[in-house]
């Protein structure tokens, strides 16, 4: 009888959970059929799933119309470089808040935290005001500054979370064999929170990569990324929902190969130390 109940458990959670997944999928399914729509097609009502006639042309007009690739380019460098800084940035931070701890330690992280949750729209005329008169407007070197300051609380918040289920013994040990603070970080610290580490490099490069509002008011051109690309295809005369989506796709296509394939990665990352 137990067994049958534990059976039946695990079924209504397997089915909620496909459930959510798949609800949750939808939107980015539908967007990828959309994109293969002719424009009349995107807008008919009722739309079509799988019956209608599928085109290309919607992806070879947005490459036409714009340079993907650029706009690629400079996703890339911003994500990578944003979340690089701040991991150089966040690592001795969380070290010191985790193995040296003060009482006013943890008044840190809460504000930390807390600049989360001031509206951007709050700071965007000062921090719009900065990047003219430093000339940081539509440069790559300005969205890396500015998504690294953003990120910031996250990345520490979740290092700090890891670095505290690594004893402290370990590092005291390596104290005492005359180990410095930056070997102590390099080659003790850090080899013991890859899994921690590495979950919180990929998430704060799909945060950058998926970042909209800041892009689209400190970029015009040169150093526009793909969500620049996306928002390019609104326009006074209306929305072009399959040039829209095919935008859309192909703009989401890199994060969603990636998060596929270092799943398993993250996933470990974000349980680490969840166990003991």
């Amino acid at each position: 009888m137990a067994r049958e109940t534990t059976r039946n458990r695990k079924l209504v959670f397997t089915v909620i959970g496909w459930t959510i997944g798949l609800t949750l999928f939808f939107p980015i399914l539908w967007t990828i059929i959309t994109s293969f729509k002719t424009e009349g097609e995107a807008i008919a009502s009722p739309p079509s799933f799988v019956f209608f006639q599928w085109t290309l042309e919607n992806y070879f007009e947005v490459q036409t119309r714009s340079d993907y690739f650029k706009h690629a380019m400079n996703s890339v460098i911003i994500s990578l470089g944003s979340t690089g800084l701040g991991l150089l940035v966040a690592i001795p931070a969380a070290w010191a808040m985790a193995f040296s701890p003060t009482k006013h330690t943890k008044n840190v992280l809460m504000w930390m935290l807390s600049t989360k949750m001031l509206p951007p729209v709050g700071v965007l005329v000062p921090i719009f005001l900065i990047f003219r008169d430093f000339g940081l407007l539509d440069t790559r070197t300005g969205l890396v500054a500015v998504l690294m300051l953003m990120n910031l609380p996250i990345i520490v918040w979740m290092l700090y979370t890891y670095f505290k289920e690594i004893p402290g013994e370990i590092l005291e040990a390596a104290r005492m064999d005359g180990a410095t603070l930056g070997k102590e970080i390099v080659y003790i610290l850090a080899p013991m929170a890859v899994p921690g580490i590495a979950s919180t490099l990929l998430l704060n490069i799909i945060l950058a990569w998926n970042e909209a509002f800041w892009t689209l008011n400190l970029t015009a051109a040169d150093a526009a990324p793909l969500s620049a690309f996306i928002a390019s295809y609104s326009s006074p005369e209306g929305l072009f929902w399959a040039k829209l989506s095919a935008a859309s796709t192909m703009a989401i296509a890199p994060i969603l190969v990636m998060g596929w394939f270092s799943q398993k990665q993250l996933v470990r990352g974000l349980t680490f130390g969840a166990v003991k």
